[in-house]
């Protein structure tokens, strides 16, 4: 015989050899205890039972945060409304006080060039400005 008819033949007796053990095992796991097949049945289902309330557990958990993570969402956005009015409010306090400290300054400096000593009152006359 020819060495690739010998290999052809071991790879048959092969696969025919494994199918037949591959049954024998399928039938021996059928006929275990019908009573230990049931148990296995019964354990199964109390761990999907089981894995269902966690499942659900997880997903109030989920529920949860989302709410927290919405309440502080509107809590920042509250924070950062109050924010923007008070700086708007504080920029307009300052914004009338400075203009208001500028007309004074601008009123003394006019009346003290105004009331000079005769001696003086040839110097030209210069009005102060305030540039913003």
């Amino acid at each position: 015989m020819s060495r690739p008819m010998l290999l052809v033949c071991l790879l048959l007796i092969l696969i025919i050899t494994s199918q037949f053990e591959w049954r024998q095992q399928l039938v021996s796991d059928m006929d275990t205890n019908p009573a230990e097949s049931q148990k296995q049945h019964q354990i199964s289902k109390r761990e999907e039972g089981v894995k269902e309330k966690i499942i659900l557990s997880q997903e109030k958990s989920i529920q949860k945060l989302n709410e927290v993570v919405k309440s502080l969402r509107e809590q920042l956005q509250q924070c950062r409304s109050s924010n923007e009015t008070t700086l708007t409010h504080w920029v307009r306090n300052l914004s009338s006080k400075a203009s208001h400290l500028c007309d004074e300054s601008n009123y003394t400096t006019e009346w003290d060039l105004n009331h000079l000593p005769s001696s003086q009152s040839h110097a030209p006359r210069a009005k102060a400005s305030w540039v913003a």
